[in-house]
């Protein structure tokens, strides 16, 4: 670890918060505003750096970028009949596919006077999970896999196999790092829906934009490589044990009263958003 990725994990405070628990009712719209609000009480620093873990039902959240394809309608068309959910979210990269086996992760941390610099951030995200699976021999690696769902420079993988994918957003003076960990489930499903996304979206039909050729061969579970069934709960529980090391004091909340107020207008803003993909 560089002195660097040390300094943004030990914070005098961490904040950690707990939306594991499924609920139809809290949606990946919801989650996306919840950062948002975090981004803005954390960059003000009315509020201590802030891990918060979720998960939600089969939900297909798409990058900006797919809002490019020339049969989009087609394309969301079938992820809604394949009985999911799909949204547009506020932070960079492709389409990813969230349900209740892929846990996710938000770093929230305040942007220091220089600014955070983008790798940076990725780095620190990437040293959390090396440090929770330490206890493991398979090496965790930071590259992009091709024809993977969603690649990025900061694709996680075991033995070529991608497990995770982090992305960044960044407003009002504070950062998000957010991290998806696939743990369980049929990974080969996931990556053939989004396969089969981008064929009926028409990719090939243009030539401006990159859209992954997915090849489900490339794409792994973090149960399947490191060989040991994992929980939500299991990753939660490694999570805080790393977090306590680096916290001088660590505590589990809800969102704070402003920060309850100042949600529905962050809400307001990704429905909006989301206008795009109507």
């Amino acid at each position: 670890m560089t002195l660097l990725e040390e300094g943004l994990l030990k914070q005098p405070k961490w904040r950690f918060i707990d939306q594991t628990n499924v609920n139809p009712a809290f949606g990946a719209l919801e989650s996306y505003a919840t950062d948002d609000t975090l981004c803005r009480t954390v960059g003000k620093k009315v509020s201590p750096p802030t891990l918060r873990a979720w998960v939600h039902e089969k939900t297909v959240s798409l990058g900006i970028q797919d809002t490019k394809l020339p049969k989009l309608q087609e394309g969301i068309a079938f992820l809604k009949e394949a009985g999911y959910q799909v949204v547009l979210r506020n932070s960079g990269g492709l389409a990813v596919v969230l349900d209740q086996e892929v846990l996710n992760l938000s770093l929230i941390l305040p942007d220091v006077e220089r600014g955070i610099a983008i790798d940076r951030g990725y780095e620190t995200m990437f040293t959390l999970i090396k440090d929770m699976f330490a206890d493991f021999d398979q090496v965790i690696e930071a590259r992009e896999i091709e024809r993977s769902y969603c690649p990025g420079s900061y694709d996680l993988s075991i033995e070529g196999r991608k497990f995770a994918g982090i992305a960044q957003r960044r407003m009002a003076k504070g950062v998000s790092v957010q991290i998806y960990l696939a743990l369980n489930g049929n990974q080969d499903e996931r990556s053939t829906l989004i396969r089969e996304f981008y064929k009926r979206s028409g990719k090939d039909l243009q030539e401006k934009y990159k859209f992954p050729d997915v090849d489900p061969s490339v794409m792994g579970t973090l149960s399947g490589s490191l060989e040991q069934e994992l929980t939500v709960n299991d990753i939660v529980r490694r999570l805080l044990n790393s977090l306590r090391y680096y916290a001088g004091e660590l505590y589990s909340s809800t969102l704070s009263a402003e920060e309850l107020d100042l949600l529905p207008q962050y809400f307001e803003r990704i429905i909006q958003r989301n206008e795009k993909i109507k």
